[in-house]
């Protein structure tokens, strides 16, 4: 993909100007994450698929501590949003469970 095809997809996307998007492909350019070879007066680039292999494979080892976390983390978010859509209920407010505000 051109330099020119990702900022037009990202600008919009983001809000942010051609320079920033440049700046951000120059990061991940820098550190491995993409490539970019000339092409006439263009520059293409490409996702380096390996280092993002690599953190994944990394990142597996821990992913056993913080994934029960995480699916609890959704539990109760989609409890409270639940709660939210039925409203109010019977009996709960500020001194629900004998506890004034």
């Amino acid at each position: 993909m051109t330099s020119g095809a990702i900022c037009a997809a990202i600008q919009p996307e983001f809000g942010i100007s051609q320079p920033a998007v440049s700046q951000h492909l120059k990061v991940l350019r820098d550190g491995g994450l993409a490539t970019v070879r000339p092409d006439g007066t263009r520059r293409l680039y490409a996702v380096n698929s390996v280092p993002l292999q690599e953190l994944d494979a990394w990142l597996d080892r821990f992913r056993r501590f913080w994934a029960p976390h995480l699916d609890a983390l959704a539990t109760e978010l989609a409890r409270g949003r639940r709660e939210r859509r039925a409203g109010p209920t019977e009996g709960a407010g500020p001194t629900e469970g004998g506890r004034a505000p």
